[in-house]
């Protein structure tokens, strides 16, 4: 693995393209210029600003989703805790290009499902795809339906570590519901939201395949995404560059990891 990612490395310094993959030697080294000319391309600024609005919302949005079906099995359901774990987690292990297309008949403008729907109380829906003022957030809505049943599986587990004499003790003396969830529940599970929000988060900032088979990162660029641009630079044969542009999407990776670590650590 170090392999490849070693050479992208070094190939993002050079003016590599498919013209070149039979002549090698025809390469130069052109230092920073490539990372720099994706900085300053306004079609990524626009990728950076949308892939920073998705993790942003979706991964907040994900993890309370998935929290809040979590504390619902882990104390509502008894009997048919099975199968609701099974029916939360069914879009997760889904081909996400199988999800797409079906999201993008529901949303359809002419045809949907939902706006049909709306049509049937005398509300003109939007273009959820195909309005720019509607389609990321669209984006972002399936996002966090498909993978809140990861994280609740996850926090289901975390649930389950905390002893029930701290509830318990907590019910005798006087604590709500919302005081035992902010007082015992929320502090001893910050390792498992840590795990949750970093894994969230890095899947989060790779968004591609919901782009890919649902707007092509239209409307006007409205979902375009980090990984999105970076893909479409590779099938133009811009290797160097799209080397480039991965790079820069792996620092991001990291520095929001980082964060995460620092928001999420102990007192």
């Amino acid at each position: 693995m170090a392999g490849p990612i070693l050479v992208a490395f070094v190939t993002s310094f050079t003016d590599l393209r498919v013209t070149d993959i039979r002549n090698p030697l025809n390469v130069d080294f052109l230092g920073l210029d490539n990372y720099i000319a994706v900085l300053g391309d306004q079609r990524f600024q626009k990728a950076a600003v949308n892939t920073t609005v998705f993790v942003i919302v979706g991964v907040p949005l994900t993890m309370a989703l998935g929290l809040a079906a979590a504390v619902g099995v882990n104390q509502g359901v008894v009997k048919a805790r099975t199968l609701f774990r099974v029916g939360f987690y069914l879009p997760v292990v889904t081909s996400i290009v199988a999800i797409a297309v079906v999201w993008r008949l529901l949303l359809g403008t002419e045809v949907g499902l939902i706006n049909g729907t709306l049509s049937l109380f005398g509300v003109d829906g939007p273009g959820w795809l195909s309005d720019e003022r509607y389609a990321l957030w669209s984006i972002i809505a399936m996002a966090a339906w498909r993978n809140l049943g990861f994280l609740m599986v996850i926090f289901l587990a975390g649930l389950q570590t905390i002893p029930r004499d701290l509830y318990e003790a907590a019910e005798v003396d006087g604590a709500s519901k919302w005081q035992r969830f902010r007082g015992i529940t929320l502090p001893l599970m910050r390792p498992t939201l840590l795990f949750g929000a970093v894994i969230t988060g890095i899947g989060y900032v790779q968004f591609f395949e919901e782009v890919y088979v649902m707007t092509q990162g239209g409307p006007l660029n409205s979902t375009l995404s980090l990984a999105f641009y970076a893909y479409s630079q590779f099938s133009f044969g811009n290797y160097a560059y799209t080397a480039a542009a991965a790079f820069i999407l792996f620092v991001a990776i990291a520095a929001l990891t980082f964060f995460q670590f620092r928001a999420f650590r102990e007192d």
